[in-house]
């Protein structure tokens, strides 16, 4: 009997460990700053940072598309942020089922404080990297992000 072939994955070089890897490094780094100060997790500073970013109500649903993150997770973060008064949730016009989220102003002023230490964080990240490297891993991302939605599982 013939033995299977083995696989040649050498995980330290198959791409979605790698992109993790530095997703986790580059995320954990800020999220020390904003869970410290205010008590947020990762997921709580995701929704406040689009939120802020965006500054206009957006529903639970388009968070998810823009954080790329599970419905179940930004429901409890919308919920936890709703519990602290860091955001507002009032009816859509538009679906009955959803709920614009909106930050209040107290959500607006967290926003106000991190959002600085974290632009000066990726500065702090990319310092070693030219303008021209620093644009081509911009696209790059956004390839491989296009590229990542055009495939499926078989």
């Amino acid at each position: 009997m013939d033995k299977p072939v083995k696989p040649d994955l050498r995980l330290p070089d198959y791409l979605p460990y790698r992109l993790s890897v530095v997703s986790n490094k580059a995320s954990s780094l800020i999220a020390k700053a904003y869970q410290a100060r205010f008590g947020l997790s990762i997921w709580e500073w995701r929704v406040i940072a689009v939120l802020g970013g965006e500054a206009r109500p957006m529903t639970a649903q388009a968070v998810c598309e823009a954080t790329a993150m599970d419905k179940v997770t930004v429901s409890r973060a919308i919920r936890a942020l709703d519990g602290r008064d860091l955001v507002r949730r009032q009816p859509n016009a538009g679906d009955k089922r959803a709920s614009d989220v909106t930050l209040t102003g107290e959500g607006e002023a967290i926003y106000a404080e991190i959002a600085p230490s974290a632009l000066d964080y990726e500065a702090r990240v990319l310092a070693d990297f030219t303008d021209e490297e620093r644009a081509a891993l911009k696209q790059l991302l956004e390839q491989l992000e296009r590229s990542l939605d055009g495939v499926s599982l078989k």
